[in-house]
């Protein structure tokens, strides 16, 4: 059973998912507060590897966008970061970077061109694979770039669990992805201004995804509560993968000690290894969930 998609068709698409978010990153390149902590990142990776097992660590990171996860790998003691990033926002990603020198490398490509030679401890995939429309060929990549007992790190959307979520999303995806940035921009900060209402109620109320608007959504500036909205209603395609969908995914692309975390109900985060003896033989190209 293939993922659920949202959006149109993703053949031929993915040109114009990199436009989407080189506007966006172009657009929204703060990362303040929580939004851009290392207390986050340990919420959405922590259950599963220790933020202290990033210390001294190489890592690669795709879709970098404006360099919120690499500044987060470096605060939590990364030793050096290549960060991948196929669109314009890369020149942010730059601008957001270059205080840490040498620390950061960054290239112009998508995760399906993430070097093979790099023999890093970490590949990080964090909100990258929702909008990717042949995901095995990007973790194939990844498994090629990690050394043997390397891990992979994976965040993405869940279809379980959100089920009211996807059908909102999807209703206002029919016209979202066709407005002009600054519609779009309005649409999001009166979304986000109708979510003060909702915010208030699930303090009270067991609400659908309560946990993650308590523990996560109302600790954000407006800004990036807006890009949060944004980054949902803008890009012209997305999928929201099952438990089994993931496992299945990361396991054909040759993974094995794969280890899920539910996250505020809404989200998967999952680690996976390479391993370290006898490595499976990946392909550099064909199917697979998503192909």
């Amino acid at each position: 059973m293939l993922p659920r998609q949202i959006g149109r068709r993703p053949d031929g698409r993915a040109a114009r998912i990199v436009r989407d978010f080189g506007d966006q990153w172009q657009s929204h390149a703060s990362n303040d507060g929580f939004y851009g902590s290392l207390e986050l990142l340990g919420d959405v990776v922590g259950p599963l590897v220790p933020l202290s097992e990033l210390s001294g660590a190489r890592v690669a990171d795709v879709g970098s966008g404006t360099g919120r996860i690499v500044r987060m790998l470096l605060a939590a003691g990364a030793a050096h970061v290549t960060a991948l990033e196929p669109s314009r926002g890369v020149e942010t990603l730059r601008r957001n970077t270059a205080e840490f020198g040498q620390r950061v490398r960054v290239l112009e490509c998508s995760g399906e061109q993430l070097p093979a030679d790099l023999g890093v401890d970490f590949v990080t995939a964090i909100g990258v694979l929702p909008f990717v429309p042949d995901p095995s060929a990007l973790l194939r990549a990844a498994y090629r770039a990690l050394r043997p007992g390397g891990r992979l790190l994976v965040w993405l959307y869940a279809a379980e669990g959100s089920r009211l979520l996807h059908a909102a999303v999807g209703a206002l995806r029919t016209f979202t992805t066709r407005l002009p940035h600054a519609s779009l921009i309005a649409l999001c900060g009166a979304l986000d201004r109708g979510l003060d209402l909702y915010l208030v109620a699930s303090r009270r109320f067991d609400l659908p995804l309560r946990e993650y608007m308590q523990k996560v959504y109302a600790r954000l500036t407006r800004e990036t509560r807006r890009l949060t909205l944004y980054d949902q209603l803008n890009p012209s395609y997305v999928r929201y993968y099952s438990r089994d969908e993931l496992e299945l995914l990361l396991a054909r692309c040759g993974f094995v000690e794969i280890r899920l975390h539910d996250r505020h109900g809404y989200s998967w985060s999952a680690v996976a290894t390479r391993p370290a003896r006898e490595p499976v033989q990946v392909a550099s190209s064909g199917g697979g969930i998503g192909s």
